[in-house]
């Protein structure tokens, strides 16, 4: 028998997105897949639109990885899938994760490719910069877990606001192997607002010490100087779209200095 999949989604004001999500993972060529989405208090038609999609809708915060955790708890899946709502998956991801969960028992965990979309310039920054960090070890973050791996380890550490996916990626790391699928998640970016991103940065900046904290060697790696390295390996994909790429160094540096005003407050 196949094991049982629960994708786990939280969700805040996702009205624009939600359904978009749900649908593809209809589409999936993979069962029994159960759909849970973890919403927190949403102001808007999110939690009504997930209701046209499955019955597992429920109301957790105050932020994700508590959402995430809870959504873990109510699943009955043996692998547990963790995706946003302006996601959505390629057909075979589910399949492919199970496979490679099932087939090989040393792994514990799944990094699923991220691919971004958008509509406006800023947007189409953000999908070249994320596109420089596929098969970046250290920025990729798993999403697939071993259920019983996944309790193990206390699941996501709800101190952490920011980084959290990080968090656990490295703490599985310890216990066993980390794979990855070919077929990736698709997560759409629409009109992306730089003041709204950049609001977004500044919140998580605020807390992402706590992860320095837990991780200070591997943060070394993920950030600063390391950061900036990682493009510079990635040169030939900049090149290859300069109008984009300035578009990467003026968001980066802005996000710099997002981050050294969060620490000087």
């Amino acid at each position: 028998m196949k094991p049982k999949v629960s994708i786990i989604i939280p969700t805040k004001n996702e009205e624009e997105n939600i359904a978009r999500c749900l649908k593809s993972l209809q589409s999936q060529d993979y069962s029994p897949i159960e759909v849970i989405v973890v919403d927190n208090h949403s102001s808007d038609k999110t939690r009504k639109i997930a209701k046209t999609y499955t019955d597992k809708v429920f109301t957790k915060g105050p932020e994700r990885s508590a959402q995430r955790n809870f959504g873990a708890r109510k699943a009955t899946g043996e692998i547990l899938f963790f995706i946003d709502a302006d996601m959505t998956l390629d057909q075979k991801v589910v399949s492919q994760a199970t496979e490679l969960l099932e087939t090989e028992k040393a792994i514990e965990a799944i990094i699923v490719p991220e691919k971004t979309v958008g509509e406006n310039y800023w947007a189409r920054v953000r999908a070249l910069e994320r596109n420089c960090y596929l098969g970046e070890k250290n920025i990729e973050a798993a999403r697939v877990f071993d259920r019983d791996t996944f309790f193990k380890l206390g699941g996501f550490d709800e101190n952490l606001v920011a980084a959290e996916d990080w968090d656990l990626t490295q703490r599985i790391a310890k216990l066993g192997k980390i794979s990855r699928t070919k077929t990736k998640v698709i997560h759409y970016e629409g009109t992306l607002s730089i003041i709204n991103h950049l609001k977004k940065k500044y919140y998580y900046a605020q807390d992402i010490h706590l992860y320095a904290q837990k991780h200070q060697e591997k943060f070394k790696t993920q950030a600063g100087l390391a950061r900036l390295s990682l493009f510079v390996r990635n040169w030939r994909k900049l090149a290859a779209d300069p109008i984009h790429a300035l578009g990467v160094f003026i968001l980066k540096s802005l996000e710099y200095f997002i981050f050294i005003s969060a620490k000087l407050r």
